[in-house]
């Protein structure tokens, strides 16, 4: 029997191995493409091919964990600001996001409300609170360095999800999940989005406080993220049309085909993982969504280093 045991043992850690194997040769195939693609300036959309191929490889990253987790996209996608100011990034990530959530509930309509009690018991407080908020938020981006709040919020994402990580399973809290706090939690959100393209943060935050299952966590995260991105792109494009420039729409035809494969591959990893490895990634997520804010502030800095 021993012997039956490690026999089945084997091919178990061998596939382990095989996996990892098959992931570093990935990573280093890329590392040499990265380092081998052109550094002429100005070659595409005003970048060099070596950017295109960084930015390009960010948001292929942003689309496998936002289809994975159904949030995330421009937290990940903000490592963009290495090389695309924020008035293009924003606007950018948010069609990218738009497009990446509508494909991603498309493939995942069994987990999304059925009915307007559904959407009212689900993600409609967050909703309405965004509708208030994101206004704000695009007024922060206008006119204002948040230098200060991204600093706060970055360095409160990056605690809590490494307080999340290590608390003992099963924690939650109780008495926060009335149509109040859904709308409190969206108008921060919605704030925060309006200047940074990421909105689910907050939302995240408070679902994950809740430990509500994946399903139910995503049936309220991913169409609050949704209404945002669309309501935001509306506004911008009402009170800052200069923001959607020639350079813009070139950028966003550019790397359209990055996202659309890493959106359907993050999708069917999601139907493969369990509940507790969703909230892993969710909150895995969070912190490099603080990580990004930070690097909002300290990317010029580290473009340096390039």
């Amino acid at each position: 029997m021993e012997t039956s045991v490690r026999a089945l043992e084997i091919p178990k850690q061998t596939s382990h191995k095989t996996l990892w194997l098959v992931v570093a040769a990935a990573i280093a195939i890329v590392a040499i493409a990265v380092y081998l693609a052109p550094d002429t300036p100005n070659a595409v959309a005003g970048f060099s091919v070596r950017q295109m191929v960084m930015i390009e490889l960010i948001l292929f990253t942003s689309g496998l964990m936002s289809g994975l987790s159904g949030f995330g996209f421009s937290a990940v996608g903000a490592a963009c600001l290495l090389f695309i100011q924020p008035t293009l990034e924003v606007p950018l990530l948010q069609s990218l996001s738009t497009g990446n959530q509508l494909l991603s509930i498309e493939q995942l309509r069994a987990d999304m409300p059925k009915s307007l009690k559904g959407f009212w018991a689900g993600p409609g407080p967050c909703i309405m609170g965004g509708l208030v908020g994101v206004p704000m938020g695009i007024w922060v981006l206008a006119h204002v360095a948040p230098t200060r709040l991204m600093v706060v919020f970055g360095s409160l994402l990056i605690l809590y999800s490494i307080y999340s990580l290590l608390k003992p399973v099963g924690a939650k809290i109780h008495g926060f999940g009335g149509p109040a706090a859904g709308a409190a939690v969206g108008f921060v959100g919605g704030v925060i989005g309006g200047f940074t393209a990421f909105p689910g943060a907050a939302v995240v935050v408070w679902t994950g406080l809740r430990d509500l299952p994946k399903s139910q966590n995503r049936a309220i995260v991913q169409p609050y993220i949704l209404m945002s991105q669309i309501y935001s792109l509306g506004l911008l494009a009402w009170l800052h049309p200069n923001y959607f420039s020639h350079r813009f729409w070139l950028l966003l035809a550019i790397t359209i085909p990055a996202v659309l494969p890493g959106t359907f591959g993050g999708v069917m990893l999601y139907r493969r993982i369990s509940d507790v490895n969703f909230k892993r990634v969710s909150f895995f997520l969070l912190g490099l969504s603080g990580l990004s804010l930070l690097l909002k502030i300290y990317g010029a800095a580290l473009l340096k280093l390039f």
